[in-house]
């Protein structure tokens, strides 16, 4: 990871110490609003947010939520990160198709690797899902857990987004990495629950979110346990999907890999629908958050007809209900941490 990645702004790490020192009701009673997320201008979310999170703390307060429900959970593309052109994962396979394209000459006539050594997008996406599945298999499978890290490590450090001119790692949300801060100074304990790859998302998560990877729930394939010619026992990717954390899967994720109901969901698109409306369904208090992408200027604006991240059911019952819509453009005074 670059070294220029500072994911948590000083004033931040301050006031998260202040809150381990003096206990979390401190936190709000000391500072006034303007001095909680300061990436968030001030408005109906960020005050959304700050209500929400002094009600659930308040040690005696009807709303009160003791530390170990405090489960926060949070879609990754395009909620923590980035997500366009491409899912940065897809970007990651794509990648290693040119790399391996040498030892597999056959690719330059075989669908979808011909239309990824040729650039053609258009064509990849007409491959569908199982052209897609190809691609990863391909780039994933018959590694070692070990060696599949190693090679995502390899390309996060050498890869940049190709319009933003920045490494893939310093595109995670300014505004968002100052919330996961503050919710963990106020006892919650925070999750990712995203359709993307569990072993790609757990190699950064830690060192951009400040998420460990046991807190991180995805998508998987198989794995199989065996002993290699070294006589070292190790496990290897296989071509196969073993779960699918999307949609319907989000909340089957959550329950399988967290064991607890969410009391704060945070999302972006149609795939985080069910777990947003998982978390809404339990008692007492609940925050649902939805990042919608709105400032073309300083990242994209998008919603209901994009082909990455959709946005049209979820944005249609957010409003309804009254779930915190965050407008990317009105409330965030920064995107991206300074590079």
């Amino acid at each position: 990871m670059r070294a220029g990645l500072a994911v948590f702004a000083p004033r931040v790490l301050l006031l998260a110490l202040i809150a381990f020192a003096a206990g979390p009701a401190s936190l709000r009673a000391e500072d006034p609003l303007s001095d909680l997320l300061p990436s968030w201008n001030d408005g109906k979310s960020k005050t959304a947010i700050v209500d929400f999170v002094d009600r659930v703390t308040q040690e005696g307060g009807p709303d009160f939520v003791a530390p170990a429900e405090r489960i926060a959970v949070f879609d990754n593309d395009g909620t923590l990160w980035a997500e366009q052109p491409v899912y940065f994962q897809l970007a990651f396979a794509l990648d290693r198709i040119a790399a391996l394209a040498s030892e597999n000459p056959e690719w330059k006539q075989k669908q979808p690797f011909k239309s990824v050594l040729e650039g053609d997008i258009k064509g990849v996406a007409a491959s569908g899902e199982h052209g897609l599945l190809e691609i990863m298999a391909a780039t994933h499978a018959g590694l070692t857990t070990e060696k599949f890290g190693d090679i995502v490590d390899g390309w996060l450090e050498s890869a940049e987004h190709p319009r933003l001119k920045r490494p893939y790692t310093s595109l995670a949300y300014q505004p968002m990495l100052e919330l996961l801060s503050y919710l963990r100074a106020r006892g919650f304990k925070t999750f990712i629950v995203s359709g993307g790859g569990v072993e790609f998302m757990r190699r950064f998560a830690e060192r951009v979110y400040g998420i460990p990877p046991e807190q991180v729930v995805g998508s998987s394939g198989v794995v199989k346990f065996d002993i290699g010619p070294d006589g070292i026992a190790r496990l290897t990717k296989e071509p196969k999907i073993e779960f699918v954390d999307d949609g319907p899967g989000k909340p089957v994720g959550i329950n399988r890999y967290i064991g607890r109901r969410p009391i704060l969901a945070f999302g972006n698109s149609d795939g985080d629908l069910q777990m947003l409306q998982y978390t809404a369904a339990g008692h007492g208090a609940r925050f649902m958050g939805v990042v919608h992408h709105t400032d073309a200027d300083r990242e994209w604006a998008y919603d209901r007809a994009s082909h990455v991240g959709k946005l049209d059911k979820a944005l249609d019952e957010a409003t309804a209900k009254g779930w915190t819509v965050v407008d990317m453009k009105s409330d965030w005074k920064t995107v991206f941490p300074d590079k």
